[in-house]
């Protein structure tokens, strides 16, 4: 079991305690974003629920979210992160990164990767570079499963 991590800033806080996560607040967002067009809420309720997730709040509403995938001892994937329109520009987003990038339990990972299209610049600040060795990498992708379900 993973403790539950907390920072507030003025009104926002950061928070890992799944209770707190709004599924409904998350698929609203996923949903309208270029990685997760369609995804339905169920299937943001299970990759809420097998994943550690730092939700970003204004008083009591989710505002952003970082969700992080990892067996905690050598990997981590970096998914979901996002802070709604209406909030950006106030640094929430690099407030975000560095409570991902000092969580406890993502520390001495050998690995940890993520896949962006337009945010190189934030994932280049806390040390994400492009891959060393691409030709290693594969993957099976399957763009349209949401538009299928």
């Amino acid at each position: 079991m993973l403790s539950i991590v907390e920072a507030e800033r003025g009104e926002y806080r950061i928070s890992t305690d799944p209770a707190r996560l709004d599924a409904v607040a998350v698929q609203a967002y996923l949903t309208r974003s270029y990685w997760a067009q369609g995804i339905p809420l169920e299937t943001v309720e299970r990759a809420l629920r097998n994943s550690l997730c730092l939700g970003l709040y204004h008083r009591e509403a989710q505002v952003g979210l970082a969700r992080v995938i990892s067996d905690y001892a050598t990997f981590a994937y970096l998914c979901d992160v996002y802070v709604l329109e209406d909030y950006r520009g106030k640094g929430l987003g690099k407030w975000l990164m560095d409570y991902v990038m000092m969580h406890p339990q993502l520390q001495n990972l050998r690995r940890f990767s993520l896949a962006t299209r337009d945010a190189h610049d934030l994932y280049r600040r806390f040390g994400f570079r492009p891959l060393a060795r691409p030709e290693r990498v594969m993957e099976i992708r399957n763009d349209g499963v949401y538009q299928q379900q």
